[in-house]
């Protein structure tokens, strides 16, 4: 319970001295590209605090100058202190309108360039998300990180995909990068114990849309959920292999 308690204070500690810094940084400095990157290794340096060991392969190096939507499978709130250390440079990320309103955290997402959509159903604001999404590729010559399940799945494993990732892409004509973490359910992280074992986080190679259709949307996000769910089985059994 003393790990638990000693470590939640730490968490707490450091995430308001982030944000607060964060938020001071982005109104003093406005317009400033990679506030997403920063933010996102600050977070990444608690994930020893948790006992969690990252491990990450192929960042995208020199390749950095082109523009992608990368797309990652969305597991639980441990997803803030370890993928988020790979967001890439010249990226924001795509989050749900209610994330603005935590304390802090939520200001700073904003303040930070991500972008902030309702999951409103109807046909016109999706319409209104993905112009937004393209406009911000093209415009502000950015790269769009996108949870396409949609939700945190959880433990249930990789959740179907949604479409808007890969219509953005299509109609921008850039290319989908898919990113893979291994197993991060709640059995296998607990605060409770020194270490919490490996995690691994694969930066897959880009996948091509330039001779892909828009009626072809939902043939390509099943492509991309297959590859995806291949490379994180073989992660997790790579995991366990290692941890033995």
């Amino acid at each position: 319970m003393f790990l638990v308690i000693a470590r939640v204070i730490v968490i707490v500690i450091l995430s308001v001295s982030i944000c607060v810094f964060g938020i001071i940084y982005c109104l003093i400095i406005p317009l400033k590209a990679n506030r997403t990157v920063i933010f996102g290794k600050l977070f990444g340096c608690m994930a020893p605090i948790c006992g969690i060991r990252v491990e990450i392969r192929n960042f995208l190096g020199s390749d950095l100058f082109k523009k992608y939507i990368y797309i990652a499978n969305h597991q639980n709130n441990y997803d803030m202190i370890t993928v988020a250390y790979v967001v890439q440079p010249n990226t924001v990320t795509v989050g749900k309108k209610k994330l603005f309103w935590i304390p802090l955290f939520g200001q700073l997402y904003w303040l930070s360039g991500n972008i902030l959509i309702d999951r409103d159903r109807s046909v016109f604001l999706a319409r209104r998300i993905l112009t937004k999404i393209i406009e911000t590729i093209k415009i502000r010559n950015m790269s769009i990180w996108i949870f396409p399940e949609g939700t945190r799945n959880r433990g249930r494993g990789l959740l179907p995909f949604k479409t808007g990732a890969f219509y953005a892409a299509i109609s921008a004509k850039v290319e989908i990068v898919p990113i893979c973490v291994s197993d991060m359910s709640n059995n296998k992280i607990k605060l409770s114990r020194w270490s919490n074992g490996l995690v691994i986080i694969e930066i897959m190679p880009p996948i091509d849309t330039c001779r892909v259709k828009i009626d072809q949307v939902r043939g390509i996000a099943a492509y991309c959920h297959k590859i995806m769910q291949l490379k994180i089985n073989d992660l997790n059994k790579e995991v366990v292999l290692r941890e033995k």
